[in-house]
């Protein structure tokens, strides 16, 4: 099978969340299954590429006031996986992907129109797949234009189109005028199709056009049908209920393991967890709190500073967790009101609470080897990585049970020894405190809290299985895109195939 992902971003060579480590990783393991796999990117300032080819020299991009040309650039192939970059400076040559402090880039919309536009022409040139695997608002418009204005293409017009959700709360929002600059049809501004409120909703006509649907975790798939978490596209998730699926993201534990962790100052394993205390020494003394004592918990946070992370109920319960036996180390960047948070908490209680405001990868490594618990009481979170890193560092994970943190993280029960970690379900700050506790009181348990350390590294959520369901999903969506008649493709077959235009 011939694969193309189309999304904004991924490692190595662009990041912003945990989209970026999903683009980078899920195709490795769809081409270790024996599958085609081409990804698509932009080519931004911070992309670094060793050795760039230009392979298609100019694509015209229409636009209302003028044409756009740019180029595509292969940056290679990597573990079995070919890498493609739209090139186009005006555009991409930024900075930051998507904005400044200040807000998005005004011109984000034409910017990514840009992008889509040029893949779908890239792929006449380069192969077109069987499925186009798209990822979030930035690159909706690859289903919209390919059953809109490119619907009677014939190299085009068999091709399926897979979406992935990985954030509900971002859609791509612009005013309608931007339908006429992109060059696409009136037609598409309906209630029924990309209309939003007034607005061109991106994300929601990718949910209107794809084959099928996928978010990142099971949870997740059932609460952005719901008021609550559909962000106002629930209804037209509703409606596709039956093209609409969760499979959770995997993680790359040749990058996250305590094994082989390149980062951290000791490894360790299940069978012998004695680096772990040499890492929290470390982890410490980068922060400045060395003089602690050892033997208290350190409770890390690595994350995006926002309100759907759930730190207004850290801030609700903060002048009373500094009276627990606890330090706290957090690392992340974000929203202004959080960064100032956390840098006055960390000025009124020194030695309870470090903080670096920084996107730092290193640092994130330490603190996951160092800490000995981790917390995520998130309001909604779609699926979640870093509670997975925690479970195989050891690192107990406290959450709120939502999404994908939901899916992940099975309860502590000291009594009969099972769980990996512990989850509060109602959303304030007296319950994140009262699980926050309970975790604290099983800690003084050193023989149980070891029991709880293994159960969580013993748990397997690498791509492997992802993969195969992700198989299962583009052979649904080739069959519903009229690309392949039934009994054509065995489920989770892996030959290679390429697709054949009539």
């Amino acid at each position: 099978m011939h694969i193309a992902f189309v999304a904004s971003e991924g490692v190595p060579f662009s990041k912003t969340g945990g989209l970026a480590d999903v683009v980078g990783a899920l195709p490795r393991s769809l081409a270790k299954l024996g599958h085609q796999v081409d990804v698509y990117l932009p080519r931004y300032r911070q992309t670094k590429l060793t050795d760039p080819r230009t392979v298609v020299r100019s694509i015209t991009v229409p636009f209302d006031d003028k044409y756009r040309f740019c180029s595509v650039l292969s940056g290679g192939e990597h573990s079995g996986v070919h890498h493609y970059f739209v090139q186009y400076p005006p555009y991409f040559d930024r900075e930051f992907l998507y904005g400044t402090t200040a807000g998005d880039y005004t011109d984000n919309a034409e910017r990514f129109a840009l992008f889509c536009r040029a893949v779908l022409e890239a792929s006449k040139i380069l192969g077109v797949p069987q499925v186009f695997h798209c990822h979030d608002w930035q690159s909706a418009l690859v289903p919209v234009i390919l059953r809109s204005l490119y619907a009677e293409d014939p190299a085009l017009r068999k091709t399926a189109t897979v979406f992935t959700i990985h954030n509900m709360g971002y859609q791509g929002l612009f005013p309608p005028e931007i339908l006429p600059l992109l060059m696409l049809p009136w037609d598409l501004f309906t209630i029924s199709k990309l209309e939003f409120f007034g607005q061109v909703n991106c994300l929601k006509g990718a949910l209107v056009y794809a084959d099928f649907v996928t978010t990142v975790s099971r949870k997740y798939s059932q609460e952005i049908q719901t008021a609550e978490f559909g962000f106002g596209l629930e209804g037209v998730l509703r409606n596709r209920s039956a093209t609409v699926t969760g499979i959770l993201n995997g993680v790359d534990y040749e990058v996250w393991s305590p094994e082989t962790d390149k980062y951290i100052a000791a490894r360790y394993s299940d069978l012998d967890l004695s680096g772990k205390a040499r890492d929290k020494a470390d982890l410490l003394a980068t922060f400045g709190m060395a003089g602690v004592d050892p033997k208290l918990p350190v409770l890390g946070i690595v994350s995006r500073f926002a309100a759907q992370k759930g730190f207004d109920l850290i801030s609700q319960i903060a002048d009373r967790l500094v009276r627990e036996d606890v330090i706290l180390v957090v690392l992340g960047t974000g929203d202004k009101p959080y960064e100032e948070m956390f840098i006055r908490l960390q000025k009124q209680f020194p030695k309870k609470i470090a903080v670096r405001v920084a996107y730092d990868n290193a640092l994130a490594h330490k603190i996951e080897a160092g800490a000995d618990m981790f917390l995520m009481p998130s309001r909604y979170e779609p699926c979640g990585l870093s509670q997975i890193y925690s479970l195989k560092f050891g690192t107990v994970p406290i959450v709120r049970a939502t999404g994908g943190l939901d899916d992940t993280i099975e309860p502590w029960d000291a009594r009969s020894g099972k769980g990996t970690g512990f989850k509060f379900v109602e959303y304030s700050g007296e319950s994140l405190l009262l699980t926050i506790k309970a975790a604290l009181h099983a800690f003084r348990d050193e023989a149980s809290w070891q029991v709880l350390m293994r159960n969580g590294m013993a748990k397997d959520f690498s791509w492997n299985a992802s993969a195969k369901e992700y198989v299962k999903v583009y052979e649904k969506a080739m069959l519903a895109a009229g690309g392949a008649e039934p009994g054509e493709l065995v489920p989770g077959e892996a030959a290679v195939r390429r697709h054949k235009t009539p």
